[in-house]
């Protein structure tokens, strides 16, 4: 973990104040993020807590759908380019798909076994790199997910700390939260990347005013139609009858 450098937190001291750990050195970190240009989230574990049952979906919070938009905001900013977003999972999330289309996110690839194959279908489909794509994750499945993107943020969970040492200490990750996801990790995530980008001040003044920046931003958004995606065998397909 790196020390903050003075008695008022820095943007990085605030999180390490609550816990977090930054596996890449800040100053690093910071060069990483200002490459990206795609966020994938899985779902299960980040979102929510994971929890299943016989008429159970998993779900979402305001907090967390609020910090995603305005990540995706502060990365539209430098060039008013839109950020490619995606949820990732292996199985079938209707909450998931919920939030997909209430806040536009471009895809959502669902039953998925092989993150890496999905990781590489979306840097195609939309003419990015992988080491433009910031992933937030929480367990094994994730893994080559991750092991495929530029920058990974792994979901703290108290109950997983041998996860948590073999991820760090094979470099599996730049960042690990002080928040679980009953916390708000998604929230955690999406302002560390905002401060760490020094655009949070004039992001949250945007979103406050509804000002012409931010009103350019939400047109571009409103217009993005969700692509839905699954596997069959090892290829990504187009989901046809999504609900």
């Amino acid at each position: 973990m790196v020390a903050a450098t003075s008695s008022k937190p820095s943007w990085a001291g605030m999180f390490q104040t609550l816990g977090a750990q930054f596996v890449t050195e800040p100053a690093a970190l910071q060069k990483k993020l200002s490459r990206v240009r795609a966020l994938i989230f899985d779902w299960d574990g980040v979102f929510n807590a994971g929890q299943k049952g016989e008429g159970v979906t998993s779900h979402f919070t305001e907090p967390d759908s609020m910090g995603s938009n305005m990540l995706r905001f502060g990365l539209w900013l430098p060039q008013r380019r839109m950020p490619i977003v995606a949820v990732i999972t292996g199985v079938d999330n209707r909450s998931a798909m919920h939030l997909a289309r209430r806040e536009h996110f471009h895809e959502v690839y669902f039953g998925i076994r092989n993150k890496g194959i999905a990781v590489a279908h979306l840097c195609s489909a939309h003419g990015i790199r992988p080491e433009q794509v910031a992933c937030l994750f929480d367990d094994i499945n994730d893994l080559e997910m991750a092991q495929a993107c530029g920058v990974r943020c792994l979901m703290a969970r108290a109950a997983s700390p041998m996860f948590s040492r073999y991820v760090v200490s094979r470099g599996l990750t730049d960042y690990v939260t002080a928040c679980g996801p009953l916390q708000h990790g998604v929230r955690e995530f999406s302002e560390m990347v905002l401060a760490a980008l020094g655009c949070y001040d004039q992001v949250v003044a945007a979103r406050m005013t509804w000002n012409d920046s931010y009103q350019d931003y939400f047109t571009q958004r409103q217009a993005i139609l969700t692509n839905f995606y699954t596997q069959k065998a090892d290829q990504i397909r187009t989901a046809s009858n999504v609900s």
